[in-house]
């Protein structure tokens, strides 16, 4: 895994940051924050497929684990 990534901004990047970050922000910080959203984006989308998979269960139907 890198340490550091380069990255050469087009225009449209450069556009996006600008209105992304966060009063006091710095461009790292803004990117961070994206990938976490990303992550977090990924994670719902699992969350709704296992919801979705699981939407029949019954749990009531179940013997009791203990």
């Amino acid at each position: 895994m890198p340490t550091s990534i380069g990255l050469r901004l087009t225009p449209d990047d450069e556009r996006i940051l600008k209105e992304s970050a966060l009063p006091g922000e710095t461009t790292t910080e803004t990117l961070r924050r994206a990938l976490r959203l990303l992550d977090h984006d990924r994670w719902l989308h699992q969350f709704r497929a296992d919801a979705e998979a699981l939407r029949g269960e019954d749990l009531n139907a179940e013997p009791d684990a203990w």
